[in-house]
């Protein structure tokens, strides 16, 4: 079959099985947050979208057609010169979680998503969910390692004013937790100053 025939399913009828991106569809994966905002926004416009049994949401697109986004939390699963990556395709029948399922069951109405309106829906999904993208690679507070995805997850205001920004890499944006009695300890310096709002 080919890419563009609405017709394609899922040739397995009993288990999920792996299928490589590129052949009839490319593929973009967003986490859980994003994808659930970006799956709210599309509405009815989204095509098929297939979750895993870990939150995940899988867009079917045109093969080709999104080869270029760079958005945090956000894969593009297509075939390139060196890797053949492939995604789990449930049987159509799957509907329902908890296991790998079709959230926007595979029809004729739904099929492929626009990838214009996939990036625009993802691009917004990104700011809500993971607020500013920051300008270049940051370093994770936690694993230390730079990141192309920084997360601002807070900022630390110093005694004089100026502070810190800390920056996560997306897995451990989710866990990072404030410390409030820094937080408190630094708005109380800032009253004794005077440099309260």
């Amino acid at each position: 079959m080919k890419a563009t025939d609405p017709l394609w399913r899922p040739p397995n009828i009993k288990d999920v099985e792996a299928l490589p991106a590129g052949k009839w569809w490319d593929a973009v994966r967003a986490a859980p947050a994003m994808g659930e905002r970006a799956l709210g926004l599309l509405s009815d416009t989204s095509g098929a979208v297939i979750q895993d049994e870990h939150g995940n949401l899988y867009w079917l697109v045109k093969v080709g057609s999104a080869t270029s986004w760079h958005l945090r939390e956000v894969r593009v699963l297509t075939e390139l010169t060196d890797e053949s990556p492939y995604l789990g395709v449930p049987p159509a029948s799957w509907t329902t979680g908890p296991k790998t399922h079709w959230r926007v069951p595979l029809s004729a109405d739904h099929y492929l998503t626009d990838p214009y309106k996939l990036w625009g829906a993802l691009a917004e999904a990104d700011r809500a969910v993971l607020g500013p993208v920051p300008q270049g690679r940051q370093p994770c507070y936690r694993c230390e390692l730079p990141t192309d995805e920084p997360v601002i997850v807070d900022v630390e205001h110093g005694g004089s004013g100026a502070g810190r920004i800390i920056y996560a890499c997306p897995p451990h944006a989710r866990i990072y937790q404030r410390d409030p009695v820094a937080e408190a300890a630094a708005m109380r310096r800032a009253l004794d100053r005077g440099r309260s709002r």
